[in-house]
C-alpha cells in the first residue's frame, strides 16, 4: 500500500480513537449522576461498547502509525514527542478500561466533576500531538 493510503487509514483511526476517548468520560460524568437501575444498566452497556470500539480505533491508529514511522521512515525529535503524548494516550486509555470496569462492578465513589475535569486531558493531548504532526519542530 501506497505512503497517502496508510497516512489517510492512520488518521481515520486517530478519529475514530479520539472521537471515543472524548465521549467516554462523558458518558462517566453521566452515569455518576444517575440514580436509577435502568440507567445504570444502559451506561454499563454504552461505555462497554464504546470501550471495544475504542480500543480498535486506538489500536489500528498504532498499526498504521507504526506503518508510517517503520515503513516510510517517518522520524525526527518532533515524532518522539509525539510517541511521549501518544503513550500517555495510551495510559488514559487503560485507565478509561479500568474505570468501565469499576462502573460495571458498582464500585464507583467519584462524582461527576472528577470525570468533567477527567474528560478534559484527551483534549489537552490532541492539542499536543496536531501541533508536532504539522509543524514538525526541531526538523531539520
Amino acid at each position: 500500500m501506497g505512503y497517502l493510503l496508510i497516512k489517510s487509514l492512520h488518521i481515520i483511526f486517530v478519529i475514530t480513537w479520539f472521537a471515543a476517548l472524548f465521549y467516554l468520560p462523558r458518558l462517566f460524568v453521566y452515569h455518576a449522576s444517575t440514580t436509577d437501575e435502568a440507567g445504570n444498566a444502559r451506561f454499563k452497556v454504552m461505555e462497554r461498547k464504546l470501550f471495544i470500539m475504542m480500543t480498535v480505533g486506538g489500536t489500528l491508529a498504532a498499526v498504521f502509525g507504526l506503518w508510517l514511522w517503520l515503513g516510510f521512515g517517518i522520524g525526527g525529535k518532533w515524532l518522539m514527542l509525539k510517541l511521549a503524548l501518544v503513550l500517555a494516550l495510551i495510559g488514559f486509555h487503560i485507565y478509561c478500561g479500568k474505570i468501565v470496569a469499576v462502573f460495571r462492578e458498582d464500585k464507583n465513589t467519584r462524582d461527576e466533576k472528577f470525570y468533567r475535569w477527567l474528560n478534559e486531558f484527551p483534549t489537552l493531548i490532541l492539542f499536543g500531538v496536531v501541533m508536532l504532526a504539522v509543524m514538525k519542530p526541531f526538523s531539520n
